[in-house]
């Protein structure tokens, strides 16, 4: 029996594995050196909402691979199942699917990555894990069997993420449509009385907008 571990952390490096796929042997997370990844478990192949799923990812694939993201998927079935149910895809769906997909039948990965939930026998949740260039996993969302993901969202969290590096922002909620600052950033919190004099010294300026000294907010092109 392989081991069950808990997950991984934010922040933390992404184990280095070395994996099965539909597209032959991989290391991860190797492979995606100097590049965004987004790894997603699925509980089996040829089910109804993980199809749904794999059709959904392959749609936005062109948007991942503009951010520079890969994709990968994962189960524990056998990679003759993977090939076969991407063919039932393609014949059935007129959808190609693009990216690899993990063959973990003995569980081993899964069991690495805290994907296997108790309850739920030996099929692995619906998890997420954004990684960045440097092998750090940056986001993790974990769904139930029954419900399936909105990958909108993950786009948008990819997205996110690289804008607050390159900015050195933060990005609030719903963004680029939020209910208070609309599609502008947050600018992080002050951490020092100088820092707060500044912010509101800016705001007075016209560079930043705040509420108050530390709820401030800009456009990305100021």
């Amino acid at each position: 029996m392989t081991e069950e571990k808990g997950m991984p952390l934010i922040g933390e490096k992404f184990p280095e594995l070395t994996v099965q796929t539909t597209h032959g042997i991989m290391k991860l997370p190797d492979d995606f050196a100097g590049k965004w990844f987004v790894l997603f478990s699925h509980p089996a192949d040829f089910t109804p909402v993980c199809t749904t799923e794999f059709v959904a990812f392959q749609k936005r694939y062109e948007q991942f691979k503009e951010l520079d993201c890969g994709l990968i998927g994962l189960s524990i079935d056998q990679v003759f199942s993977h090939i076969k149910w991407v063919q039932w895809i393609k014949e059935n769906l007129d959808v190609e699917i693009e990216f690899p997909v993990i063959a973990d039948d003995i569980g081993k990965v899964s069991a690495e990555l805290g994907l296997i939930h108790p309850a739920k026998g030996t099929n692995t949740v619906r998890a997420v894990f954004i990684v960045d260039p440097k092998g750090v996993i940056r986001a993790m969302i974990y769904y139930p069997q029954e419900l399936g993901r909105n990958m909108d969202e993950i786009v948008r969290a990819v997205k996110a993420l690289q804008i607050s590096d390159e900015n050195n922002v933060a990005m609030p909620a719903n963004w680029p449509n939020n209910e208070i600052v609309g599609e502008d950033v947050i600018i992080p919190p002050a951490s020092s009385e100088e820092d707060a004099k500044e912010r509101l010294e800016s705001a007075e300026n016209g560079e930043i907008e705040c509420f108050d000294w530390w709820l401030c907010h800009k456009k990305l092109n100021r």
